[in-house]
């Protein structure tokens, strides 16, 4: 050991504290002082010696020299691992095995990488790097007391659950995986544990969280010891709860997630399944039979199609494994790592389509259908769009694009569907979108042509006015930069919900096919005059007078009449709107608003 102490030492004090530590480390000593390049005293720590020499070659002995010189010796810094080392490291090459290997080979017939090549998928590559495993040896006693234990179906290495640090995309994140050779993933005391661990430091961290699912739920015959403690499994719903909307949470599914496990993935910002390999369900299809006699398989009671189109689970759904990653590394590009950072930007590109055709893609008639996208691809950036959730609700995109380069949630009516008028499952999905941008500071663009929210017993059987309220409360209670455009129709409360002016956007912008009204000239001529036209008995007066009267209403509600009554900020030329959000967008983003001090609003 080498030790540098301050130059003015005497040789006694530099004797002293080299015999002192030599006797306290069981090693050789050498003190320097000062910046001196040789020690001015030496002790070899061996309990048979107490000599000590110091620098004064008058004192120095003929017998002191080659004492001194084995003292260099004794470094030897060509020394090797041990047999100590080099058990450990054969411990945790079996350990990185996984599971029985008849397990392991069972996954090709899923079509599926074991765990530990996904995490080679995931963090191997360039800008990203797998950086370390928190509790390789969790459960190791229970399996493995010795490190050479035979292979057996109780293989429990990392207590079939992985977690620890990573660079994905240039950005650091947590990440767990389960290790579904492992007792199916099921998850136990030790692996708990370690997926709590995680969660908490996260909070502490203010990085997102992967979880990388493959689960078949709890360890029933184990339940004892994680299931109701205080610190067992549901305490990961409580810290999923603590994370949401301080950190994103994103979970990919690579299996069947049933019972417990299926709450991870719905309590994530955002989740993909896997086609043809991902299930989630709150029971298992033998349990449902159980319960309820029906019998039903995993992918019909909770494949992708089923969440993806009625439930409303899974944000989007994925080719493969290389699919699922593609698409997580695209989504965090619009995320910032905490909800105290503000989105990532990138340098801009023009939009895939020119503006200038804008406005020959809405049509002349108020009630003629057309795809939403071809006009949002006139105004974002190239292959910026980045669509959530497009199978359910589809009469409403919810959508992460960028403008001039800053990333921008898009909520835009799709009168290609339904008329573009809002069902119960389009305002959740709305909502829901609306919140989690807000919470993560991503801007708001609504893009509003809806004939306003459905009417009928069926959608008030399935809660149009529930789902209704949510919608328009995450608009009211977002504080993030918000721009309306209304493209065409805003009628009814449809304008409410989609950040209309009562809704403290930073503006609210028309183009010249807009209108705003509470509801569409033919409704409300026969609303208002349905008996004064009935009374007309001449069929073609009739039509006449009607025809007058939708006029008349029509300039009403015209989008110029709006502008004139300072209902509206601007009317702008359909080719210059990009140009137009992207200045009002760049002019606000440091905007600061806030809500009434409240603890929580009561509307979920």
């Amino acid at each position: 050991m080498h030790v540098r102490i301050a130059a003015g030492a005497s040789d006694e004090e530099a004797a002293a504290i080299a015999a002192a530590l030599a006797e306290h480390v069981g090693e050789s000593v050498e003190v320097y002082v000062g910046d001196e390049d040789e020690p001015l005293a030496s002790h070899d720590g061996s309990p048979e010696s107490e000599r000590s020499t110091e620098r004064d070659v008058d004192a120095a002995s003929d017998a002191d020299a080659p004492q001194r010189g084995s003292v260099g010796a004794d470094r030897q810094d060509d020394l090797e691992p041990t047999d100590r080392e080099r058990r450990l490291r054969a411990e945790i090459a079996d350990i990185l095995e996984g599971g029985p290997e008849k397990y392991r080979d069972q996954l090709a017939d899923s079509e599926k990488l074991f765990v530990r090549d996904r995490l080679a998928l995931w963090f191997d590559g360039e800008n990203s790097a797998f950086q370390f495993e928190d509790g390789r040896f969790a459960a190791f006693d229970d399996w493995h007391p010795d490190g050479t234990g035979e292979e057996t179906d109780d293989r429990l290495p990392a207590d079939g659950l992985i977690t620890g640090g990573a660079t994905f995309e240039g950005r650091d994140v947590h990440f767990m995986a389960n290790d579904y050779t492992v007792k199916r993933g099921s998850m136990a005391k030790k692996g708990v544990e370690k997926f709590l661990r995680m969660q908490q430091r996260a909070l502490k961290t203010g990085r997102p969280v992967f979880y990388l699912m493959d689960s078949s739920g709890g360890r029933i015959d184990q339940q004892t010891g994680f299931f109701a403690n205080r610190e067992g499994i549901g305490k990961y719903y409580y810290n999923h709860s603590m994370l949401s909307g301080r950190v994103p949470q994103v979970c990919v599914l690579y299996g069947p997630c049933i019972a417990g496990a299926a709450y991870t993935p719905v309590f994530a910002d955002f989740t993909i399944m896997v086609e043809g390999m991902s299930a989630m369900a709150i029971a298992s299809p033998r349990m449902v039979q159980m319960v309820t006699g029906e019998e039903i398989d995993l992918e019909e009671l909770g494949g992708p199609q089923i969440h993806a189109r009625e439930s409303g689970s899974a944000d989007l759904i994925a080719k493969d494994e290389e699919h699922a990653r593609e698409l997580v590394a695209q989504l965090i590009t619009y995320l910032p790592d905490n909800s105290d950072e503000k989105p990532p930007q990138q340098e801009p590109t023009s939009p895939a389509r020119s503006p200038e055709g804008i406005d020959a893609v809405v049509p002349q008639s108020p009630n003629k259908g057309y795809d939403m996208t071809d006009v949002i691809d006139r105004i974002v950036d190239s292959g910026s769009y980045f669509e959530l959730r497009p199978d359910y609700g589809p009469e409403i995109i919810t959508a992460y694009a960028r403008i001039d380069g800053r990333p921008v949630g898009i909520v835009a009516n799709q009168p290609a569907h339904r008329a573009g008028a809002i069902f119960p499952d389009a305002a959740e999905k709305a909502a829901e979108f609306v919140w989690k941008s807000d919470a993560f500071n991503i801007p708001l663009l609504y893009l509003c042509d809806t004939p306003g929210f459905m009417a009928g017993s069926q959608v008030e059987k399935e809660g149009i006015l529930e789902q209704g309220k949510k919608m328009i409360y995450a608009t009211s209670s977002a504080t993030v930069p918000k721009q309306t455009v209304v493209i065409r129709k805003a009628y009814g409360a449809g304008i409410y919900a989609m950040g209309g002016p009562a809704y403290d956007p930073e503006s609210v912008i028309g183009l010249p096919s807009g209108e705003i009204a509470i509801m569409g000239p033919e409704a409300a001529i026969n609303a208002v005059y349905a008996r004064k036209l009935s009374e007309i008995d001449d069929p073609e007066e009739r039509e006449r007078m009607e025809r007058e009267l939708r006029e008349e209403y029509r300039e009403d509600i015209d989008i110029h009449r709006m502008a004139s009554e300072v209902v509206i900020d601007e009317i702008v030329p359909p080719s210059e709107l990009r140009a137009e959000l992207a200045a009002r967008f760049a002019f606000y983003e440091d905007v600061e608003k806030s809500l009434p001090d409240k603890k929580h609003g009561t509307v979920l």
